[in-house]
């Protein structure tokens, strides 16, 4: 059992922004709360970074730049590697401060811990292995060289559903690359961000290599760290919104850009499959943190012919789900982020239940608090639902009917984001032909968990540009530099 008090007196337990290695107020001396979800309860006052504060933050970053690009890759990997080891000795107690500020259940929170921690140690090791290469020459007295050289200044700007993987999926590549970065946590969530930048100062990171500027100001914030000529890169996860606002904020400077922007992930299950297995599946992939992943289940088709004990089955299972606050207990689904989240739920479900669907269990706010929705199944979903166009971000599954193959591919494909996608099926013809047919830049066969840092993470369409994670996860914070030598 975590306890508050314990979380609340870890050193890492961070109210202040880090800019160029000091922890500071505000320019402004302005704070905000953070707030338990569950409760509604103050747990911090954080600082509230200004564009001023923004500006010096970036400043530190291309000042401490050299330094820190011209040390060896072994030095920065002992670094990085340094920084895994703190996170994963403070394992208990981050996650205990993600439950208590994000809601995630704690067993979640765990599991997200060592997520995040994964990248950390996967790139310390990638540190030594961004590779140039030797061209063949195209005449006798020349040779020609390709150099990877780190990008410059980086600007990570973080959502609030996973505050500690999301944060080292871009940091950890772009410090093993010998970038610099600035990150902008979520309003909601930025004590594992402060936590983290704490162990990593703790690991030997330099002062101003990494700086973390907490701020509810996110468009003013976000307008700085895109305009900037200071800054190379950004790195953003979010909305397709937010998104496109900060690409095009972008432009002006041509900053090379990462996007993981929204999703509405379908899942796909055929008359075919494991029926036990796709169950536990779609458990995995809707439910887990109260249905707020980019890579949630969105949209589950299930074929006609088990349709209805698909949906039976399904129901019974979520029924046995239990809800409550993070650190109460071993519960499986916590609260929403706040209010406006639960209240974007009732809006879909009321509109799914207005042109015919039929609540199979759940359907309404939980007893345990107004940030609680109960797990919801609806069948007899149509695409005619927001539903079906618009991400839930909560804990409802739409159960939609499908007949043949080719059906369920195109009303899988007929939206505009294209992040992640499911399916469930024993036929290895049909796995094939689906999955490459299906417009996602991930597909999860017969699971529903695909999350690792050993694999490339992204979209396509509208759900992004790039990919995080895996050996190509570094690129994005390189560039590439030719050289032509005449050795005549």
């Amino acid at each position: 059992m975590i306890r508050r008090e314990d979380i609340l007196a870890a050193p890492f337990f961070r109210q202040q922004a880090l800019i160029g290695g000091l922890w500071s107020d505000s320019e402004t001396g302005a704070t905000f709360p953070v707030t338990d979800p569950a409760t509604g309860e103050v747990i911090a006052q954080v600082a509230d970074c200004s564009p001023g504060d923004a500006e010096r933050a970036i400043e530190a970053a291309n000042a401490a730049w050299p330094d820190w690009k011209n040390r060896t890759a072994k030095d920065r990997a002992d670094v990085l590697r340094r920084w895994f080891d703190l996170v994963k000795e403070n394992r208990p107690l981050l996650a205990g401060l993600m439950s208590l500020e994000q809601g995630k259940p704690l067993r979640e929170a765990e599991a997200e811990v060592d997520y995040g921690a994964g990248y950390i140690e996967w790139f310390a090791e990638e540190a030594r292995r961004t590779d140039g290469a030797v061209i063949p020459a195209h005449a006798a007295d020349l040779r020609l060289l390709v150099l990877r050289q780190p990008v410059g200044v980086v600007a990570a700007i973080t959502p609030w559903n996973f505050p500690i993987a999301m944060i080292t999926r871009k940091v950890a590549p772009a410090l093993a690359a010998g970038c610099t970065v600035v990150v902008k946590p979520a309003s909601l969530t930025p004590l594992c961000a402060l936590a983290l930048g704490h162990l990593a100062a703790l690991a030997g990171i330099p002062e101003g290599v990494l700086s973390i500027i907490p701020s509810r100001s996110s468009s003013a914030i976000g307008k700085v760290l895109t305009q900037s000529p200071l800054v190379r890169k950004v790195s953003f996860t979010g909305s397709t919104e937010i998104g496109r606002l900060l690409l095009a904020q972008s432009a002006g400077t041509i900053k090379k850009v990462s996007m993981e922007l929204g999703g509405n992930a379908p899942v796909l299950v055929f008359d075919d499959a494991d029926i036990d297995k796709a169950i536990a599946g779609t458990l995995a992939a809707k439910f887990r943190n109260a249905g707020q992943t980019c890579v949630c289940a969105n949209r589950i088709y299930v074929q006609s012919g088990i349709y209805d004990a698909f949906a039976e089955r399904l129901a019974v299972a979520v029924r046995q789900l239990s809800v409550g606050p993070a650190l109460e207990d071993a519960f499986d689904q916590g609260p929403l982020i706040d209010g406006k989240a639960v209240e974007k739920v009732e809006e879909l479900v009321a509109d799914a239940v207005s042109i015919g669907g039929r609540v199979l269990t759940g359907g309404k706010r939980h007893s345990r608090g107004q940030t609680f929705y109960e797990p919801t199944v609806i069948a007899d979903a149509t695409q005619a639902m927001k539903i079906a166009r618009e991400e839930v971000f909560g804990p409802v599954a739409p159960l939609f009917r499908f007949d043949t193959e080719d059906e369920a591919v195109a009303m899988a494909n007929d939206t505009e984001f294209g992040l992640a996608s499911y399916m469930f099926s024993r036929d290895l013809g049909r796995i094939f032909r689906v999955a490459e047919r299906i417009e996602a830049g991930m597909v999860g066969i017969n699971t529903g968990l695909i999350s690792t840092e050993v694999a490339p993470f992204g979209g396509v369409k509208q759900s992004g540009l790039g990919r995080e994670g895996s050996r190509v996860g570094i690129d994005d914070y390189t560039e590439l530099k030719y050289l032509c030598l005449d050795v005549s």
